[in-house]
């Protein structure tokens, strides 16, 4: 402890006291210690419940693309020796899970298809009176795609007017 001595005139102290906020984190600093542990062990034990899923009723106007991207050699799937999706290949996109495009083809077909179906419906108006009859866009991506060829697809189909883009996956049985 210092101690200040002499000088006659008197001045307010305006230094700011530590010791209660050193105390405060230090308390702090135990309760975490000890909390977190026991944290994590109780969510490690959380189980999920298995739902039996249904079938969905799909309209036949969704639009479904397929995401993936070349091997390591470069091939695509559907041809003779393709390995899977890497990481690093390029990026193939199915247009209706059948037809390979480009992401300027993505977005010209999905803008047509969605602009024929808001035709025969009877324009926005009535679409927007009955959003049930708004077409959804659902993606089944390859698990090793890159994050940037799915984005891409999300980009281009939003792009052409579909507000709404899902994805597909296959449910997986954690008891298995």
């Amino acid at each position: 402890m210092a101690v200040s001595v002499g000088g006659g005139q008197e001045t307010p102290m305006s230094d700011i006291n530590t010791t209660p906020l050193v105390d405060v984190m230090l308390v702090l600093l135990i309760i975490f210690l000890i909390a977190v542990p026991v944290a994590i062990q109780t969510i490690e034990k959380l189980k999920l419940p298995i739902i039996a899923s249904s079938e969905s009723k799909d309209k036949v106007e969704n639009l479904l693309l397929t995401v993936s991207s070349t091997d390591g050699a470069g091939r695509s799937a559907g041809e003779p020796g393709y390995e899977g999706a890497t990481r690093y290949g390029q990026c193939r996109i199915y247009f209706n899970n059948i037809t390979p495009v480009t992401s300027v083809e993505l977005r010209e077909q999905a803008f047509k298809r969605l602009d024929a179906i808001v035709k025969r419906e009877g324009g926005p108006e009535a679409l927007r009176d009955n959003p049930d009859k708004v077409p959804q866009v659902h993606i089944r991506g390859d698990v090793n795609v890159p994050w940037r060829c799915v984005a891409g697809a999300i980009y281009n189909v939003q792009i052409s007017g579909y507000p709404t883009v899902g994805f597909i996956s296959n449910p997986v049985d954690p008891n298995a």
